[in-house]
Order: C-alpha cells, then structure tokens, then sequence
C-alpha cells in the first residue's frame, strides 16, 4: 500500500483521540509472510539482545504488486523450499521474472562471472586488498590526523576531490543504510541474491530512522509525546545524541548508523528534523497524533529524497545521467523494486574510495579547540572516549560541526577524496564492531573484492559492453596483468568501478558504467515508489530554504538545527 492510499485511508477512520496502534495496523503489510518475517526480526521486543545482533524490521509502504507476492508468490515459493531436496532451492526470481522487493537480484542475469572462483584468484585478491597492497593509499598515518590534512603534499597518493564536501561520503553512506541491507551472505562464497533476503525496504522511506512506526519501535520513541523520535545529549547542555543504552550501545532502526562519529551525527541530524517538522504541522493546526506524524514522516521523506535527487545523485554521476536515467531507464526496469547485486555490492561502494584518513570533526568541541582524528585508529578502539571517530561512544566532544562536512559559505568545508583505486589506509583496519558476526578480513578492500565473488558479479568490461559503454582497455588496467590471471580483461566489478571513474571522470564523479546503474537505480526506486515525492504531481520543498522551491543538505541542517548558527560555533 503506497503512502498517499494509507494517508487517505487514515484520515477516513481518524476518530477523536485514537490509538496510534489501531491506524498502524492498517499501514503494515498484514500478509502471513510479512507478519513472521517482521515477527521474526523486530529487535526491540527485549533490551538485552547483544548490540549488533539484533536486526531492525522496517515498516513496509510497498506497492500494491510487492503485497500480492507476499501473499500470493512468497508462500508458494517457500513451499518449493522446503520440499527441495538443497536448501539453496529459494528462487532467485518469480515465475515471471521479478524479484521479490524482501531479496536481492541481479541487473545483468545473463552474463557470467568475472572469473570462475579458484585458490588463484582468491589470492590475487587477498593481496589486491591487504594493508600495504595496491590498493593501499598508504597514508602517512604517523604525521598525525591534522597534517594529513592541512599539508596538501601528503595527498599527492590520495587527491582531493574539490567538487565534493566530506559530507558528500557520509550522506552517501547514510543513503546506503536506508535502502540495503545483507541478512548474511558468505563472504566469498558463491551464492544466489534471490536466496538472501534485504532487511530494508528498497526505497528511500527512511526505515533505518522509523523502523516500524510509534508502536512496534517504541523504544525509538519520546515516550511523553510518541510522534516525536528521541534525542539525547552528549551531556545536560551538550549537543545532540543518538539515544543509548548503558553501554552505550545506540536505540535505533539501524546500528550501522553508529558505526562512526559522522553518520551517527548525521543519525541525529535526521532526528531532530523529523521533530521539528512535527513542530511545523502541529503549528499549522493538526493535532490528531495520526496525522501529526504521518505528515511529519512525509515531510521528512520528501524533503531527504529531493536533496538525493537534485543535490547528492548529480554530484557523483552528473547531471547529464541523472537527466537520462529520468529520460528512460534502459537496464533497471523492475515491476517491482529490489536492489541488484551488481549496485549493492559494487557500483555504490564507489564511495569506500573517498573516505579521507582524518577529519576535522568539530571546531570548539575538544577542551573549547578543533577536535581531530583518524577516521579509524586501532589503538583507541574499546576505549570509553577515543581519540578517533569511532561510534559507539558518548563524550562532550564527540559531535559534528557540520561546517568542514558541508558549505555553510564560511571558508571552513574541506573536501572528499577522489573515486580512484587509492583507499584512505585507515579502511583496511576496521572495528571489529563494524564487521557483520565480528569475522573475516578487517581490510574494507579485501571485503569488497569477496563480495564479488559471493554473488558471482559478471566483470566490468562484459557490463560496459552491455550498456553499450567503451570498456577500459587492458593497458587501463595494467597494474592487474602480473597476477596472470587476466584480471586486466576480466576486471572485479568495483575495481572496475573505481579505475572507469578515475580515467574517465579524473575521480571526480562514476564513471559510465558505474554511474549509469547507481542513476538508474536511484531513479528507478524512487519513481517505483508510489509514496515518493516524484509520484505527487509536481511537488517542491516547502520547509525554508536559501532558494525557494528548492533544498539542499545545507537547508536540512539548518531546518535540523545543527548548522554552525544553531549551534553557535
């Protein structure tokens, strides 16, 4: 049920106090399979389930077509499972070809893998990604977190990116937390998408913020004003926190949004402008609870997706492929929404390649000076307070001061590194926090080229051909030719991904192939969903702006009231 029918149908029934949960009820998909899934995974029905366990279960606004696979499809499919004799037997695709929107699928089903897995190729890729390798931008980390970034020399191996702000990498991430999520794919290991399901729903309705609504989420919630999600400080008179538990452990619809100092910030960011918005529907005069929030929520949604579309898709494809992929979606196509492997697992970790080694995270915050610091350091990790921006933690200085992150117009923003294959060497030593289970490889690199292996991705070269792009040559890639095994024509797809954008775009933005299927995707999820905002005939910002009509990141921190004015830093 898309938004605009569970808006219509609220309103109908709206008595005079009503429960939030009756109306709630409506708006959740109600099929069998839904319910046990959701059943299944809520993770806030106990607070002592272990931090990083516990899977949140989002509340689904899905077309009327992904309701009819879940009741119809979805069982029958479940069925064949369990009377097969492999339990891999879960079909990747429906009998006409879709995917359901709860899995993964592919955008290029026919094509084969980039290589057929062997010892061989599991060792080229072990060295591709280790600490020190190729792909290790070996950052002078003993210069410390501010020379690596007020000495320009120190970049010459990791460039800046000056046609992005270092938020752009952080919106990116906080983007990829909303719509996909592995419920435990192998690591290396071949495996079909259709059998793995997606803990988000593939659109962008901010489910890793929401989770199931007042109700299901309560723990999510303000408990005295329950259409209002919970803030906190980082102490009485500080600035603004996720809410925690006594460990510290962070309440919300994804912990992934914890795993460092800057996407929890911009966690709470989106807290408080849900919370502000319902101030602004509230002001207007509605004071049903159901209406409050749900016109909140869609406030919210709106406005978010809007700054996706016109602002952060530009900036890392360019405007020309946005205003294709809205022109005409040749390769994403669905009945359905999903999310495909070859996005998922390559196309948009583009992003892992513009992680700068150390940031300025606020400019007051450390004993009234800058506080600065690696993105990652294992010498400070599992400590109460670290010295670098690990999340995790509550400190009076552990806040973001959004100016060195986005362009408030003050001469205070530093820029995002470069899409190229150079990785910030802070990335292949990660918290064992971050990784899924606390197992495999610590190197961001060396996961990424097993994920290609997992789901068997097709090489970049075949999928340029596909889209009908001009494929890098081999001398492109020369640096693969010594591990003989042809890699330079059959190349990984997010090597490939990455290398396209460098001698394509000079890093700053994706390059053909790359930016083709993250601007078909994007286009495509949101024109998919009946709730968004492209779906409302003619919609445009209405919360206060530089320009009216429009919105960027900059008018939704300052909406939020964590702008350098609000803060008054």
């Amino acid at each position: 049920m898309g938004f605009v029918e569970s808006q219509e149908r609220i309103d109908d029934r709206l008595d005079h106090d009503g429960s939030l949960a009756e109306v709630e009820e409506e708006i959740i998909d109600p099929a069998p399979y839904g319910e046990e899934r959701k059943a299944a995974l809520r993770p806030f029905a106990s607070a002592t389930i272990p931090r990083g366990l516990a899977e949140p279960v989002v509340e689904t606004t899905t077309q009327p077509r992904t309701a009819l696979w879940r009741r119809l499809v979805l069982p029958l499919m479940l069925a064949a499972a369990l009377l097969a004799p492999a339990p891999a037997a879960l079909a990747e695709d429906g009998d006409d070809g879709s995917v359901p929107s709860d899995r993964f699928g592919r955008l290029f089903p026919d094509l084969p893998p980039a290589s057929e897995p062997s010892d061989a190729l599991t060792d080229a890729i072990a060295k591709l990604g280790t600490p020190g390798g190729p792909l290790d931008a070996k950052d002078a980390l003993d210069r410390g977190p501010i020379d690596l970034i007020a000495v320009p020399s120190l970049s010459d191996n990791n460039p800046n990116n000056p046609k992005h702000t270092a938020g752009t990498t952080f919106l990116g991430q906080f983007v990829d937390h909303d719509l996909t999520r592995d419920a435990g794919s192998p690591l290396g290991v071949p495996t079909e998408p259709g059998s793995i399901e997606n803990l988000r729903t593939p659109s962008f309705d901010l489910d890793s913020v929401y989770g199931e609504g007042p109700s299901r989420s309560s723990e999510l919630y303000e408990p005295t004003d329950r259409v209002k999600l919970r803030v906190e400080r980082v102490e009485e008179d500080g600035f603004e926190d996720l809410p925690r538990r006594s460990d510290d452990s962070a309440i919300v619809g994804d912990d992934r949004n914890d795993e460092n100092l800057v996407i929890a910030g911009l966690h709470a960011a989106f807290l408080k402008f849900h919370n502000h918005a319902v101030d602004v529907v509230r002001e207007q005069g509605t004071r049903n609870p159901h209406q409050v929030f749900e016109r909140a929520r869609q406030l919210t949604r709106w406005h978010y997706q809007w700054v996706v579309l016109h602002e952060f898709l530009p900036q890392i494809v360019g405007q020309k492929r946005v205003d294709q992929a809205l022109k005409l979606r040749k390769f994403f196509h669905p009945e359905t929404p999903f999310i495909p492997v070859e996005f998922q697992s390559a196309a948009y970790r583009f992003g892992h390649s513009q992680v700068r080694p150390s940031y300025r995270a606020n400019l007051a915050g450390d004993n009234g000076g800058p506080f600065f610091a690696f993105i990652f350091d294992p010498s400070q990790f599992g400590k109460p307070d670290p010295d670098d921006l690990t999340g995790g933690s509550r400190a009076p200085r552990r806040f973001i001061g959004w100016q060195t992150f986005f362009d408030f117009g003050d001469g205070e923003m530093r820029p995002n590194k470069r899409i190229d294959t150079k990785i910030s060497t802070p990335l292949f030593q990660l918290p064992v926090g971050t990784l899924p289970g606390g197992r495999g490889p610590a190197s961001l690199a060396h996961r990424n080229l097993l994920r290609g292996l997992t789901w068997s991705l097709p090489s970049g070269q075949r999928i340029a051909s596909q889209m009908g792009a001009r494929a890098l040559s081999p001398s492109d890639l020369s640096e693969l030719a010594g591990y003989g095994l042809g890699l330079e024509r059959a190349t990984p797809l997010w090597y490939y991904i990455l290398k396209e954008a460098q001698v394509t775009e000079d890093g700053l933005r994706l390059g053909p192939v790359g930016g083709g299927i993250v601007a078909e995707v994007f286009v495509g999820l949101l024109e998919l969903d009946e709730s968004s905002y492209l779906n409302q005939n003619g919609w445009r910002p209405t919360l206060p702006s530089q320009q009216r009509g429009e919105f960027t990141m900059v008018d939704f921190l300052r909406f939020a009231g964590v702008d350098p004015a609000s803060r008054g830093q």
